[in-house]
C-alpha cells in the first residue's frame, strides 16, 4: 500500500529513543524527510546517524521543547532545513514526582503538564501556519492508556496530563478542520524495550511473568514499531477520514489488582 509519504517533511518530538525513534525510522521508510529533536547530544547524535543511513533527509535538533523557547527552536531549525512541515507528531512525554496527589508538588505536577501537554499545544501552534502555507497537515498526538483508564500504579500528573491531550486533541480538530489539518491521538498500552520495563524484568522475573500473564490477554507487550506503524498511517492520505479521534494501542490490556502491579 502506497502511503503517499514520499517527500513529505515530518517533525518527531522526542526522536531519539523509544517509540520516537521508531516512528522516525518508519516514516524515513516511506520516503519522508524527517526531523526530530531531544536533550542529549549523544542519543540525537546516534539516532541521527542510523536514520540518514535510510538515504532521506533528517534533521536532528537538540531542544528542550517543554519550554516556549525549545519548542520554537525546533519547529523553525525544522523548517528551515527541510522545507515547511506536512506532518507534526507530537510524542515527548514522560513524569515527574510520585504517585500520590497528597505529595506530589506543584512544581512536579508543572513540569509533567509542561512535557506531555503545553509542549503538544506550542508546538502545534507553531507548526501549523508551515501547513496552512501547504495547503494541508497532519498531527499526531502521542498520548497513553494512563490518560483514559486511572489505575494507583500510575501517577496522577502524568495520566490527568495524558487525559488533557486525549480531550484537546478532537477540540483541535474541529478548530483545524477549515484549513484541512486532521488531528488525532494514539494511546500506547505497556511498551517493552523500556527502562523500567527491562528494569521490572531483570529485578524480578516472576512478578513480571504474572503481570504479563495476568495483565495481556494477548501474551506480551507491545513493541514501539506497532504503535509507529499507526501514527504513519494515520499521518498518510490513506487514513484522510479519520479525525479527531483516539486510537488506543494496547494489545487489549486490562487493569490488573493494585498489589500485582509494577513497582514504579
Amino acid at each position: 500500500m502506497d502511503l503517499k509519504l514520499q517527500g513529505k517533511v515530518v517533525l518527531i518530538s522526542g526522536g531519539s529513543k523509544g517509540i520516537g525513534l521508531a516512528t522516525a525510522r518508519a516514516f524515513a521508510d516511506e520516503g519522508a524527510s524527517v526531523a526530530i529533536c531531544g536533550r542529549t547530544p549523544a542519543d540525537l547524535q546516534a539516532a541521527q546517524q542510523e536514520l540518514s543511513r535510510r538515504g532521506v533527509k533528517i534533521a536532528a535538533v537538540q531542544a528542550d521543547i517543554s519550554t516556549p523557547a525549545g519548542a520554537a527552536k525546533f519547529i523553525d531549525d525544522s523548517a528551515s532545513q527541510l522545507g515547511g512541515i506536512d506532518v507534526l507528531v507530537n510524542n515527548a512525554g514522560g513524569g515527574f514526582g510520585g504517585r500520590s496527589v497528597l505529595t506530589t508538588t506543584d512544581e512536579e505536577w508543572q513540569k509533567t503538564y509542561d512535557l506531555n501537554l503545553f509542549q503538544a499545544v506550542r508546538l502545534t501552534r507553531l507548526a501549523v501556519p508551515h501547513m496552512q502555507r501547504k495547503g494541508s497537515g497532519a498531527i499526531i498526538n502521542v498520548a497513553s492508556i494512563s490518560g483514559w483508564s486511572p489505575q494507583l500504579a500510575g501517577t496522577p500528573q502524568y495520566g490527568s496530563a495524558k487525559a488533557a491531550l486525549i480531550f484537546l486533541t478532537e477540540r483541535i480538530a474541529l478548530e483545524l478542520n477549515q484549513y484541512n489539518i486532521r488531528v488525532n491521538v494514539v494511546s500506547p498500552g505497556s511498551i517493552q524495550r523500556t527502562q523500567g520495563w527491562d528494569r521490572f524484568k531483570r529485578e524480578n522475573p516472576a512478578a513480571f511473568d504474572r503481570y504479563v500473564r495476568d495483565g495481556f490477554p494477548m501474551g506480551r507487550l507491545g513493541n514501539p514499531e506497532e504503535v509507529a506503524d499507526v501514527i504513519v498511517y494515520l499521518a498518510s492520505h490513506r487514513a484522510h477520514w479519520i479525525n479527531g479521534r483516539h486510537v488506543p494501542v494496547d494489545g487489549l490490556e486490562q487493569p490488573v489488582p493494585v498489589h500485582e502491579r509494577r513497582p514504579w
